[in-house]
């Protein structure tokens, strides 16, 4: 496509990178922005600009956040000895948009996944480990995802904590087999993390 515009064409190229977005529609917002007031357009390069370069992970959980220690760590009203293990940020977003949950969670940042080359080194499994072992938590709930790779997360930090004095259990599986926490509807997951169940219970293996 003859764009006419080198930084127009360099504009669609990097708002094509982001997903979910073809060039049509890259097209279409790099238009939109230059129909609006140029003050509009530099308000959002500099958000772009101060949340990549000052976000930061919780020194806790590893959730996103402005300080050192995200909200939900920091709230003394949460229940800090209950602590949830997800995969990803957008699984805490999930969970508490159902106002189920009053615990602490855990991001390991993704699931074990040999095909994808990725191991226990990878995700933030050690610092959980370390949580755990320092004591003052009850319960570990693994929400991972119903997948081959959720259950193999959740079997590997159970082998390696089952000694310790914590109870583990698992979402109920009213989250459909090979379902992605963060797509599941709020009353199915908060019935999920009502109802939940004994780790070892849930284990396919």
């Amino acid at each position: 496509m003859d764009y006419g515009s080198k930084l127009l064409e360099n504009l669609v190229d990097e708002i094509a990178r982001l997903p979910g977005i073809g060039r049509r529609t890259a097209l279409r917002l790099a238009l939109h922005l230059l129909r609006q007031p140029e003050s509009q357009a530099l308000q959002l390069s500099e958000a772009l600009r101060r949340f990549r370069t000052g976000i930061k992970r919780c020194k806790h959980c590893h959730n996103i956040s402005d300080t050192d220690v995200c909200t939900i760590c920091a709230n003394p009203a949460r229940d800090h000895a209950t602590v949830c293990v997800v995969e990803d940020i957008r699984d805490i977003m999930a969970i508490e948009n159902t106002g189920q949950y009053q615990g602490v969670y855990h991001v390991l940042g993704g699931l074990i996944s040999p095909m994808d080359g990725i191991g226990p080194e990878d995700l933030f499994i050690d610092s959980l480990i370390e949580r755990v072992r320092q004591g003052g938590i009850r319960e570990i709930i693994f929400a991972l995802s119903p997948t081959v790779e959720g259950d193999t997360t959740g079997y590997y930090i159970y082998k390696q904590l089952k000694d310790q004095p914590v109870v583990f259990t698992s979402i109920a599986r009213g989250i459909g087999l090979g379902e992605a926490i963060e797509y599941a509807d709020e009353m199915t997951l908060a019935r999920s993390i009502q109802n939940r169940v004994p780790f070892d219970q849930s284990l396919k293996f």
